[in-house]
């Protein structure tokens, strides 16, 4: 975890804290960062509070000190390396999802699936899930030790969210790097490198950490939690998506055991009446009106806020660099775009007439001949936006308003016919959930379906959401000439690549850096 500015209390021996106005709905106070020690900082549960939201804040900005602060991670740039912005270009940019047009250094070998180990944007991801795996292990180590003697009133809701955004994390680090550096509240801090754990071990430690918080009472129920933290449906989801690809991560058949819990999360969430609401500027609102009340589909947002949230990732991120051209940037609810994602024709292409997903500006045409040119072709997303759902503006237009979806409950449904369609569910059941995602989005329903009928509808209800590239791998099309799109391969017309990408490299200075730790099979290491 070499390069990481860790903000760690029992090293440092100062913690600055200025995070109360980067999670919207998060409500704490800022720390003095004067204060020296741990004791002196973290004296009452206000202040611990607010380490929690540093935990948050973690999702959506890559500083405390602003969009142009400097970033939490030494060495990468503090808009690369917003942990939401990574994970995009992880997910979504190696897909038929999202082709980029800027030349930045390793920005382009994305898309086109020929990365190195030293790619920035691969090693921007890996040390944002450490650092906030690390910023999870300090506060619940803090907790524990409570160096002023606090009396909690939520002591375990606090440790229990901090376990879950950290199951988050390591989800994500199994999903993406596979065998990686492991340590919880319980290792000392600094004295060594932490270990390798392999992927099938943190599989079942983040199992074991999703049921444990499941089963116990300390984090709040579905749906109960103050918007935009953790509750069990968010723990419920990550589960869900563990056993959704266990074959991949160990080699294990769980559809059964994904297809319970998405049961369980389909009878407490809704699908929203209007998809588009979902990715409105104020998606947040909670509302019993069935015509609108984005968040009663949301499971899981990480907030944005156009004046106090200001990153250059996340939805800031998807708005600005989707816009640009002859686009109007005023239409997105935005000062001027930064024309940079496109989609691939095959993603355009995969849209029916009448499908409300197709949220598209289309005057450049499907195809994509010029991949540095964002006006030379290539359907453009319009389907996050900085405008509220009523068409009136947002608070500001330099910085966007529009949270992101991380776990929503049509993900759910669509896992569900999944399993079903895999025979491990009822297909019934799986069959009245693909329709009524189908439905919504204005489609007439279907009366049987394959596994790769649900894989397509995936494809248009989740796009730009961060699921393509695990879904694919999933269905042996990431790297295989069984599925082929723009670019893939670098090759205009789609080739296949090495199987061994689909997994990503460590970073080499990591690697080299902590002797406990080797290199993911394909990849050069300088041991």
């Amino acid at each position: 975890m070499k390069n990481i500015k860790v903000l760690m209390l029992a090293v440092a021996g100062v913690f600055a804290l200025g995070l109360s106005s980067c999670v919207k709905d998060l409500e704490t106070t800022p720390i003095d960062p004067n204060v020296q020690l741990p004791q002196d900082v973290l004296k009452d549960e206000a202040a611990f509070e607010a380490l929690l939201a540093k935990c948050y804040q973690g999702l959506a900005c890559s500083s405390s000190d602003g969009a142009n602060g400097g970033p939490d991670i030494n060495g990468v740039d503090g808009g690369f390396g917003q942990y939401l912005r990574a994970y995009f270009n992880l997910q979504c940019l190696t897909t038929d999802e999202a082709t980029c047009c800027w030349n930045d250094t390793g920005l382009p070998d994305m898309h086109n699936m020929n990365w190195q180990a030293s790619n920035q944007f691969i090693v921007a991801m890996y040390y944002r899930i450490f650092y906030q795996v690390s910023l999870c292990n300090e506060l619940i180590r803090q907790v524990e030790a409570n160096p002023a003697g606090v009396e909690f009133q939520n002591k375990g809701a606090l440790i229990a969210e901090a376990r879950a955004l950290r199951a988050l994390s390591y989800y994500h680090a199994i999903d993406m790097f596979g065998n990686v550096p492991f340590a919880t509240e319980n290792d000392a801090v600094g004295a060594v490198g932490p270990k390798q754990i392999s992927r099938a071990d943190l599989f079942e430690y983040v199992e074991k950490e999703c049921k444990e918080l499941i089963e116990g009472n300390d984090l709040a129920a579905e749906g109960t939690n103050v918007y935009g933290r953790c509750d069990k449906g968010f723990v419920k989801m990550i589960l869900a998506k563990l056993y959704l690809n266990a074959e991949v991560y160990v080699g294990e058949n769980r559809y059964a055991d994904c297809a319970a819990i998405c049961e369980d999360l389909i009878a407490k969430y809704q699908l929203n009446d209007n998809f588009a609401d979902l990715f409105a500027a104020d998606n947040h609102l909670e509302t019993a009106n069935a015509t609108y009340g984005a968040s009663n589909e949301i499971i899981f947002a990480v907030p944005h806020d156009g004046i106090n949230t200001t990153s250059y990732g996340g939805t800031n991120f998807l708005i600005f660099a989707g816009t640009g051209g002859d686009m109007n940037a005023a239409e997105a609810g935005i000062s001027s775009g930064w024309g940079g994602l496109s989609v691939t024709k095959q993603v355009a292409e995969r849209y029916a007439d009448g499908d409300v997903r197709a949220m598209f500006f289309t005057a450049y045409g499907t195809e994509i001949p010029d991949i540095f040119n964002f006006t030379s072709g290539g359907y453009k997303s319009v389907k996050f936006r900085n405008v509220n759902h009523d068409g009136s503006a947002a608070q500001a237009v330099g910085f966007v308003d529009t949270d992101f979806p991380l776990f929503r409950v049509a993900d759910a449904h669509l896992m569900l016919a999944e399993c079903a369609a895999r025979g491990k569910a009822d297909k019934a059941k799986g069959l009245a959930s693909l329709n009524a995602v189908r439905e919504r989005a204005g489609l007439d329903k279907v009366s049987d379906f394959t596994a790769q009928d649900v894989l397509d509808e995936r494809s248009r209800e989740l796009m730009w959401e961060g699921h393509r590239r695990s879904d694919l791998i999933r269905f042996g099309q990431f790297t295989t000439d069984a599925y082929l799109w723009e670019y893939k391969g670098a090759v205009y017309e789609g080739t296949a690549v090495a199987d061994y990408r689909n997994l990503f490299p460590l970073p080499p200075a990591d690697v080299n850096a902590n002797g406990n730790l080797d290199q993911n099979p394909g990849y050069a290491s300088a041991k």
